[in-house]
């Protein structure tokens, strides 16, 4: 899928931050299919190889999106096997959800769908004052530069997300920033035109995703801190 998008403006004012829309984002999908990677590629622009695939963190970072300031929340999942009710929690708290998977691992592309499974059963089961529209789901494939070891073929990818009626991206996020940008700004769009965002700024869903690491964009601690790539901290900084 090939989709418009702009390139989120850099933020230099102060007073900017402090107004704007905050969204809600989790990243699903099985672990090393590159989801943090995608997650810092669009926060700092570098691509970093190497993370520890246990932790979990929520990143925050401002972006302009068609002139608007949005203060996104991501959500970087470890991608292992858990309980259904650390899942769930997750899923609940989320307002728009990326599935990732790698071109490179056909069982993470089987994950796919039972992941979309999962998101429109919670949702479906939850009480929404402000919307009953589904949460808006991006599928994407990564790891599109490694053509010899691909093995799912892109016309597989955009065949599922058709299946499951969902905007689907291949990408590669060590090869392009602006790739790993179209998808949040396309997830935002999704999330705004579909109602799926509430009118109020609702508080977190449960003391568990309290426990999670919340991490600025200005922060280099935090990522440093989930990374083991050997790069000095300069690498984890924003131009």
């Amino acid at each position: 899928m090939t989709s418009n998008f702009q390139l989120p403006r850099p933020l230099k004012r102060a007073q900017q931050l402090a107004s704007g829309r905050t969204v809600r984002v989790a990243i699903l999908g099985q672990g090393a299919v590159g989801k943090t990677a995608i997650t810092v590629r669009f926060i700092t622009k570098r691509f970093i190889g190497e993370y520890d695939p246990t932790l979990e963190t929520i990143y925050r970072h401002v972006s302009l999106v068609d002139g608007e300031c949005v203060h996104f929340e991501v959500l970087d999942t470890a991608g292992q096997e858990e309980d259904a009710m650390l899942i769930e929690e997750k899923i609940k708290w989320a307002e728009g959800f990326v599935i990732v998977y790698s071109v490179t691992d056909r069982c993470s592309f089987d994950e796919v769908l039972r992941l979309r499974f999962l998101i429109s059963h919670i949702y479906s089961s939850l009480k929404r004052p402000h919307s009953d529209a589904p949460p808006p789901v991006l599928i994407v494939a990564n790891k599109k530069d490694l053509q010899y070891d691909r093995m799912v073929t892109t016309e597989e990818g955009d065949g599922i997300a058709r299946a499951l009626k969902c905007p689907f991206f291949e990408i590669s996020a060590r090869d392009s920033y602006e790739e790993t940008v179209a998808v949040f700004n396309l997830l935002y769009r999704e999330m705004v035109t579909s109602g799926a965002l509430p009118s109020f700024r609702r508080k977190a869903s449960s003391k568990l995703m309290d426990k999670i690491p919340r991490i600025p964009s200005t922060s280099t601690v935090g990522l440093s801190a989930r990374s083991f790539n050997r790069s000095s901290m300069k690498d984890f900084l924003t131009d």
